[in-house]
């Protein structure tokens, strides 16, 4: 089954062909990292119109890439929830177009799901049950994954989002946009033990997270340091401030996996790529596999939604022309 998925929930438009949930046929990304580091962040209307302005191309790159015509696929699919609302309507509108036009099933895909589907793509062997640690710029989620299209929410971050914390620490120093890559790029030099910085619990569920206290734990280094007139250390500050947030999910990510008693974590989402992170689940783990996507499939792209998209038609998911987006949807409903 040739799916032709669509991915705009964000600031990446992105079109994939992807064959029964595991082989990428053809997968295009368009960045728009250079418009929005003017503005130091993602502005939801520039983020929409570029999305419009890219659908048709990015869509045709698809096919010629995968050398397919447009009567080889056999279902459309889209990232219908959650990020931003503006952006994922256009996707949404467009695949519902294609659909129409082609007459093909429209198959709606959650974001989230999205990011852990990223897994199949590069292991072939991977199968449910599993635990699942999603961290991006906008989500940071424990999930027990019991199938394909099967999960419950274990944890999750009751403030902000572990990349969103990588981000703003990143703009504070005065790091390039996207702030995350320049973070862990500095944090490299830097020495984790330089400063200390707490590890927050949540009372009432030990695989909550919070990172507000620990941004304002950064915050407060750097600020004592300029109203005492002390150099700040920035390379051991990313490297403390990296550690703290990696150590905090990877303690949480190990809790869930043993609590479940699978034999198998899924790391996944954009933050995923930091090698920091990698590394302290790898040990933290043990003897227990860890499926971890490359680099490329790591960030937003629309294969991952078409290896979704595969599990949820084969669930019997369908949409009509009603279809529409949600800014924020839960990835267990």
């Amino acid at each position: 089954m040739r799916i032709l998925a669509f991915e705009t929930s964000c600031d990446e438009t992105a079109a994939a062909i992807v064959r029964d949930g595991r082989h990428i046929l053809s997968n295009v990304v368009l960045s728009q990292t250079d418009l929005h580091a003017l503005y130091g962040g993602v502005v939801p209307e520039l983020a929409s119109r570029r999305h419009m302005e890219s659908m048709v191309v990015l869509s045709e790159r698809a096919l010629d890439q995968a050398q397919l015509r447009k009567g080889d696929i056999d279902a459309v699919a889209a990232t219908h929830a959650p990020g931003l609302i503006g952006a994922l309507l256009v996707g949404v509108g467009f695949a519902k177009g294609v659909a129409f036009a082609l007459d093909k099933p429209l198959i709606p895909v959650h974001h989230i799901r999205g990011h852990i589907a990223a897994c199949y793509l590069a292991h072939p062997d991977l199968a449910p049950p599993f635990a699942a640690l999603v961290v991006s710029g906008g989500h940071t989620l424990i999930l027990d994954v019991r199938g394909y299209t099967e999960m419950g929410v274990m944890g999750s971050t009751r403030d902000d989002a572990a990349g969103e914390a990588f981000d703003k620490i990143a703009r504070v120093l005065g790091l390039a946009y996207p702030g995350g890559a320049a973070l862990e790029a500095l944090a490299a030099q830097g020495d984790p033990d330089a400063y200390r910085l707490p590890r927050p619990k949540v009372a009432g569920n030990p695989l909550d997270m919070s990172f507000s206290g620990l941004k304002t734990a950064a915050l407060n280094v750097m600020g004592t340091a300029a109203a005492r007139g002390e150099p700040l250390d920035k390379a051991g500050l990313a490297a403390s401030f990296t550690r703290a947030v990696c150590e905090t999910l990877v303690a949480r990510a190990a809790l869930a996996v043993e609590r479940l008693g699978y034999g198998a974590c899924v790391l996944a989402g954009g933050v995923a790529a930091n090698s920091t992170l990698r590394r302290l689940l790898r040990e933290a783990l043990g003897g227990r596999s860890l499926y971890m996507p490359p680099t490329p499939l790591c960030g937003d792209n629309a294969a991952m939604i078409g290896a979704q998209a595969y599990y949820e038609f084969q669930s019997g998911a369908r949409a009509d022309m009603a279809l529409n987006a949600q800014a924020n949807y839960p990835v267990d409903s």
